[in-house]
């Protein structure tokens, strides 16, 4: 299967979980190494002071040459992508991510190895009631195979 991790830089399971889906046979995209060789956007690429910009300040970086050229690859992705996965803890991108591919009537499969804080809005992911949250990544890649299988037919 092809699957959209999506997850933040500051995550710490988002290595491992891309690990485990290529050795388990399925094409990964990881926006932390889009390509051979090549590191994922980084917002400090585009202005190393981004942290402190205004609202007009942001507008203006996402029309950035590499801001265009990460988002048409994270895009790309996505379009490309069976399956998104969604590894928490994340922030609101990776979130934008698993909810586009929600709304293609992708399955969104929610790997939370640990709990932050407790979201309501994770059943648009499930059907009849059930969420698709797992707390092991041995379950994740289960469902994985189980969605390969079309045993299971979330968001269809």
């Amino acid at each position: 299967m092809k699957i959209y991790v999506a997850s933040s830089w500051r995550n710490t399971y988002q290595p491992s979980v891309v690990t485990a889906l290529q050795s388990a046979g399925h094409a990964v995209y990881d926006f932390r190494h889009p390509s051979a060789g090549e590191v994922g956007f980084s917002w400090s690429d585009v202005d190393p002071s981004w942290q402190k910009w205004s609202v007009k300040q942001f507008i203006q970086g996402l029309q950035h040459p590499y801001a265009r050229d990460a988002f048409g690859r994270d895009r790309r992705a996505l379009e490309w992508c069976d399956v998104c996965a969604l590894v928490l803890p994340s922030g609101m991108s990776a979130h934008l991510e698993a909810g586009w591919c929600a709304g293609r009537g992708k399955p969104v499969l929610v790997y939370a190895p640990e709990l932050r804080e407790a979201e309501l809005m994770y059943g648009l992911f499930g059907e009849n009631g059930g969420v698709p949250i797992y707390d092991t990544l041995e379950e994740v890649l289960r469902q994985v195979s189980l969605l390969r299988l079309g045993h299971l037919h979330q968001n269809a």
